[in-house]
């Protein structure tokens, strides 16, 4: 009966081993980590679908295998590095960038994860693919934003020279007054200075056919202007009004009435001053604004602001330049202190007043619609150049650390 017994055990054992099939098998050894075959196939399978999906033809099966095999190999350096530096990514954070993903295509995150599983795909797997990118996204800025370098110069040629930030300009509306001679353009100017409207001395004085309409021309951005009136148009804000300018034609005086284009925008500022004092552990806030009242008394008696302001302000950002704050729009300083800004008129002492930082009075000293188009371009310029460093640092590093790694191919034959 034992002999039975054994006999069916290791029938039943043998019958068990033979149905056991390899589901995985490990196709590239990388460094600490491993690349499974599966990664590869799952992998040259969405790549494959993205080719016929844009009604693209792949590359030959071999270049592809290896162009994937290469791609999971810089993925997993990464990862690996994103290991020792300790980078997460949390599911509070990862939630949110999937519901801006969402938003993105005017969707919530649970119709969302409906359009996802609709189309045949695993939500839990796009969450970890997610991840990963993220991973690899953060570890990335680390390594290279350190060793990207722009320096003043090369932002200015770059400003001067690179066609891509031609589209950026805005388009400009000017007038201009054109005279045979210099002491006729001085005459202009200072009726100009003295307050004459630009559009009526044009219909009066200028010679150039334009005259009648105020000597107003089309819509056209600075590049495509005669290189004299470009010159003296460039970075000019609206209103500005140009010295004579000599051409072969005579002297031309223009105008800046107007601009349009993408990066056209104006903010409100206000230059203000103030004075702060902190409370603390041998001032109470009672007294603290006792003293600071009797200071905004000395103000308004008479006594510099600025001086008052270098001697008591507890302030160390303004304190030295008089408590002055310098141009800033709204959104920038305490609710509270934009509140009574906001009240006060120009030269008007406030009351003192409470913030998160301590007790405050303050003065407007002028307010102005500041435009920012400038700003606003050189901003995105400086975009477009450290993105182009950061791609050229990127595949510089991402080489380097493909030649430095141990790699090893498994033979899945």
């Amino acid at each position: 009966m034992k002999k039975l017994f054994l006999t069916l055990y290791l029938l039943s054992s043998t019958i068990l081993y033979a149905k056991i099939e390899v589901l995985d098998r490990i196709a590239v050894i990388v460094d600490d980590g491993v690349i499974m075959e599966s990664q590869i196939t799952k992998t040259l399978a969405d790549v494959s679908k993205r080719y016929d999906d844009q009604n693209i033809p792949p590359p030959p099966a071999d270049i592809l295998l290896e162009q994937v095999t290469e791609k999971l190999i810089i993925e997993e350096l990464q990862l690996q590095m994103a290991d020792r530096a300790g980078v997460r990514i949390s599911d509070a954070e990862l939630n949110l960038t999937l519901s801006r993903l969402a938003a993105n295509n005017q969707l919530s995150l649970e119709e969302f994860v409906v359009f996802v599983e609709e189309n045949g795909d695993s939500y839990e797997d796009l969450r970890e693919q997610m991840r990963r990118e993220m991973r690899i996204q953060r570890i990335q800025r680390g390594r290279v934003n350190s060793s990207i370098d722009i320096t003043e110069k090369e932002f200015e040629s770059f400003l001067a020279t690179d066609e891509t930030l031609s589209a950026l300009d805005p388009e400009l509306l000017v007038r201009q007054i054109l005279v045979k001679n210099l002491s006729t353009a001085n005459e202009v100017i200072e009726l100009l200075d003295n307050g004459s409207d630009f559009a009526e001395i044009a219909k009066e004085k200028s010679i150039s056919s334009n005259a009648q309409s105020g000597g107003l021309l089309n819509w056209r951005k600075a590049v495509d202007m005669p290189e004299l009136f470009e010159k003296a148009l460039v970075n000019q804000s609206i209103g500005f009004i140009s010295e004579p300018l000599e051409s072969g034609s005579g002297y031309h005086i223009l105008q800046l009435e107007d601009k349009r284009g993408e990066f056209v925008q104006f903010e409100d500022q206000w230059q203000s001053r103030h004075i702060l004092l902190i409370p603390s552990a041998i001032r109470t806030e009672d007294d603290t604004e006792l003293e600071l009242n009797n200071i905004r008394q000395r103000v308004i008696d008479g006594e510099s602001f600025e001086l008052l302001a270098k001697e008591f302000s507890e302030d160390p950002g303004s304190a030295l330049q008089g408590g002055d704050l310098g141009w800033l729009g709204l959104g920038v300083l305490a609710e509270e202190f934009e509140a009574t800004m906001l009240e006060m008129e120009i030269g008007e002492i406030s009351p003192v007043f409470q913030t998160e930082f301590g007790f405050h009075f303050l003065e407007v000293l002028a307010k102005r619609s500041h435009e920012l188009t400038d700003d606003l371009i050189k901003d995105r310029a400086y975009s477009i150049l450290y993105a182009r460093k950061f791609d050229e640092e990127l595949e510089n590093t991402l080489r380097s650390m493909r030649a430095e790694a141990f790699v090893e191919f498994k033979d899945l034959d």
